[in-house]
């Protein structure tokens, strides 16, 4: 991984034809200017073509910022780049301005990743991935990411996916993933966002929307370090909607593990409704997972179900769970919840999820709603 000299870095902006000269003049050590020995600068490549697009990805080093302008993208090959930016010379990929990107896979060969990052310091921004033969966007081992604003829509796998070990430190922001499905697995392996299969610190999901997908809303099967969740909302997951006879889709809102790891994960005013299986459960996972604020509502089986782990659950509220409000099990502690001893259920103030549902706000946040809102400052999901 590359260092930053602490020095100033000068900016300029390339065509991409130009950009990718100068990459092939450095003979892709770094895109940019050397400045007497001073750090080199950064470039900006604005892109409007599929071909520009995937060369500018390929291309990319430390401190390059790739724009792309409106339209809808069709790679006929997976996005990918094992490049690293460093903390002071980011690799940015994002949409030009406030313009609607749409980055499409329905070209790919099959079983094709649409992205794949193997490096460490991106920021991804501000695009959807859409209809990929397989994932949608994958980072593997990458450390410091920031992924906001983005779509994972109708892939053939998980929408969204961190994954291997050295995955630290990065952050998904404001991520709606919605309608994935993996057809030749009958839905089994399709999750909103999928956290799997590695290790590292410092991981954080907030502000997502995980919804309507084949599997699970949020799946951290295998991961072996603890990731926090917050302020995010899984619904809908596991329902056949794709007309699967031999359907195989789980639908848990929050699977927090699974697989021989034992992890504490941190899970703090989230809210998921409307799954086929339990709102939020460990998963097998006998860590002190802790549960502080949530909301379960109308998921067919239970709202927490943590019936072998050392879960810590607190002041969370489980309503119209179909399997029953909780299954915590002997080495769980429990308290201030609603299925404790004296502790009220405030009413809703809507459960209409309508609202849920709509635009985010300008910046990329949850959209305002009532929806599964209480007015309570002591029990369940803000809902924020």
């Amino acid at each position: 991984m590359r260092q930053s000299t602490g020095r100033h870095r000068r900016t300029r902006t390339l065509s991409i034809a130009a950009a990718v000269a100068v990459a092939a003049g450095a003979g892709g050590v770094y895109l940019g200017l050397s400045n007497g020995g001073a750090q080199a600068a950064s470039t900006t490549v604005t892109v409007s073509t599929t071909a520009q697009l995937e060369s500018a990805v390929k291309s990319a080093t430390a401190g390059t910022v790739i724009q792309v302008r409106a339209g809808t993208y069709h790679p006929t090959a997976t996005l990918k780049s094992t490049a690293n930016g460093t903390s002071s010379a980011r690799i940015t990929l994002r949409a030009y301005g406030g313009e609607k990107v749409r980055i499409d896979g329905s070209k790919l060969p099959d079983g094709s990743w649409l992205a794949g990052i193997y490096g460490d310091y991106w920021t991804v921004s501000d695009l959807t991935f859409q209809n990929s033969p397989a994932q949608g966007f994958v980072a593997t081992s990458s450390a410091g990411g920031i992924f906001k604003n983005l779509v994972t829509a109708r892939n053939g796998d998980s929408g969204f996916t961190l994954r291997g070990d050295g995955t630290t430190n990065n952050l998904v922001q404001n991520l709606d993933s919605y309608g994935n499905y993996d057809p030749d697995g009958h839905g089994q392996n399709a999750d909103g966002i999928a956290i799997k299969f590695g290790s590292g610190t410092g991981n954080k999901v907030t502000g997502a929307r995980l919804y309507n997908n084949s599997d699970d809303g949020l799946d951290l099967w295998q991961f072996s370090s603890p990731v926090t969740i917050e302020h995010s909302w899984a619904f809908g997951n596991g329902e056949n909607r794709w007309n699967d006879s031999a359907f195989e889709g789980n639908g848990n809102g929050y699977k927090l593990g699974g697989g021989g790891v034992t992890v504490a994960h941190v899970v703090n005013s989230n809210a998921a409704w409307d799954n086929t299986l339990n709102g939020f459960t460990e998963n097998s996972n006998p860590g002190a997972i802790v549960l502080n604020r949530n909301t379960a509502y109308a998921n067919a089986e239970a709202g927490f179900f943590f019936a072998t782990g050392k879960a810590r659950l607190a002041r969370n509220l489980a309503v119209g769970n179909k399997g029953g409000l909780s299954k915590p099990g002997s080495s769980a502690v429990s308290a201030a919840n609603n299925w404790d001893g004296g502790v009220p259920t405030p009413p809703f103030r809507s459960t209409d999820a309508t609202t849920a549902y709509g635009a985010r706000t300008a910046d990329g946040s949850l959209p305002a709603t009532t929806f599964l809102t209480t007015g309570s400052t002591a029990i369940g999901a803000t809902m924020n």
